[in-house]
């Protein structure tokens, strides 16, 4: 999981995983300061990296952050199957994201998208952003979701392309499918 500070990736986490307070969430941008490794089904991880823009902290803080999520992104990392790109639906890719995926293209790291706290936009908002991400992306619209990790929306793609990454089948807190 990748994007900017306060974009929802430990949110996200917490709803894929249905449990709730497993990835810590704060309000406070930057809270998420190093690695973590979230083990599923005893047979893949989800990793949640330092968001990146702007964060809670020192600026020598802040500049660690690159070095450690590039060494972590190494394409020879056997174990990376794939990257989801979350990008606030409210603000759209900026330069940040538009080098993060072209990083991620040049590493031969299959990547996705995921516009977050849709929610808080109308549907035709919604489905505009959307396209928007996926050309500013250079990514296929069909890789482009839309989701709310507050309402527990839009999850099926996203559960769909972890799958096909991990081989682990993603299920809502309930059991049921996303």
């Amino acid at each position: 999981m990748l994007g900017r500070s306060n974009v929802g990736k430990s949110t996200l986490i917490n709803r894929l995983v249905g449990r709730r307070g497993l990835a810590r969430t704060s309000s406070t941008p930057g809270r998420t300061r190093r690695i973590h490794f979230y083990r599923v089904a005893e047979r893949a991880y989800l990793v949640d990296l330092p968001g990146f823009g702007y964060a809670s902290g020192s600026k020598k803080e802040r500049a660690e952050f690159a070095p450690l999520v590039e060494s972590y992104l190494v394409r020879t990392r056997a174990t990376l199957s794939g990257a989801l790109v979350l990008v606030d639906a409210r603000r759209g890719a900026q330069d940040s994201e538009r080098e993060l995926a072209k990083y991620l293209a040049a590493e031969h790291i299959d990547a996705r998208a995921a516009l977050t706290k849709c929610d808080k936009l109308g549907r035709a908002e919604v489905e505009r952003a959307r396209r928007e991400l996926a050309t500013e992306l250079k990514l296929p619209l069909e890789h482009v979701a839309a989701v709310s990790a507050d309402k527990g929306t839009g999850l099926a793609p996203l559960a769909a392309w972890l799958q096909e990454w991990s081989g682990v089948e993603f299920r809502r807190a309930d059991g049921a499918p996303f």
